[in-house]
């Protein structure tokens, strides 16, 4: 699998329905031995809770020239099973309606074992940041 947003994300963002900036953008840590990328995916509840091994809010996100950015992440004290992917979605509070939103297995630093201390993600500072449409 490489990176993607998916479908039903693309869609939202066309009719308005995800705003990067003003909605809870969630980063999580994902253990891909228990969730597998489907790209008709819509919704936090279409994977399992034992498949995010942790998760934190996006801040000081911006959306420039159809690019999205944010502050690098970081996960505080994580233990559990291995992580090979980041998934991105915009955080409701309820799982059947925070919208996933990017899924991302191709990165720096990707697998990462977990071992009890925090691990931070630095986003590009490339021309295509987090994401470009």
């Amino acid at each position: 699998m490489a990176n993607a947003l998916y479908s039903k994300a693309k869609e939202a963002f066309l009719n308005g329905s995800i705003n990067m900036v003003a909605n809870t953008v969630t980063i999580a840590l994902v253990d891909t031995g228990v969730y597998t990328y489907s790209a008709s995916h819509q919704y936090r509840n279409e994977m399992s809770n034992s498949a995010i091994i942790s998760s934190t809010s996006l801040s000081s996100k911006t959306v420039t020239n159809g690019v999205f950015d944010a502050d690098d992440a970081t996960f505080t004290s994580v233990t559990g099973a291995n992580c090979e992917a980041l998934l991105i979605f915009q955080d409701t509070g309820v799982q059947t309606t925070s919208r996933l939103i990017a899924y991302i297995d191709s990165a720096t630093g990707l697998p990462i074992l977990p071992n009890g201390g925090d691990i931070t993600v630095a986003f590009s500072s490339g021309a295509n940041k987090i994401f470009s449409l």
